[in-house]
């Protein structure tokens, strides 16, 4: 079940960075109690929302995990599946260009996740 922390972990980490690409202080002067609940005040709130929610789970899940799995090995695991998640949502959703070394070098992270996992004492 720790490994599957770990993916949801990994999951959160991606929302978590893409609030965090989209979130703009300076649009925090446009927010009133006037347009809280309009289109330009909930695009305004989404990522910071976003940003709060999406890193409190990570978290938790990420010491869910830790409390089963090494520490190392964890963070590695989850910094690799998170590279992972991100990498996929820039070519699939903003439609960002992938190469082959990029995707053998992804390969290899997954294949150092799995290793970490199977082969690990």
């Amino acid at each position: 079940m720790a490994w599957i922390y770990i993916i949801i972990a990994a999951l959160f980490e991606a929302a978590w960075t893409y609030c965090v690409k989209f979130f703009k202080l300076s649009d925090f002067k446009l927010l009133s109690w006037s347009n809280f609940y309009t289109l330009q005040g909930i695009t305004i709130l989404t990522p910071i929302t976003g940003y709060l929610v999406f890193g409190l789970l990570n978290a938790w899940f990420f010491s869910m995990a830790i409390k089963v799995i090494p520490t190392g090995m964890a963070f590695a695991a989850w910094t690799g599946a998170s590279i992972i998640v991100l990498k996929l949502c820039d070519v699939l959703f903003f439609k960002e260009a992938i190469t082959l070394p990029e995707m053998f070098f992804i390969t290899m992270i997954m294949g150092g996740i799995m290793g970490l996992k199977f082969y690990a004492a």
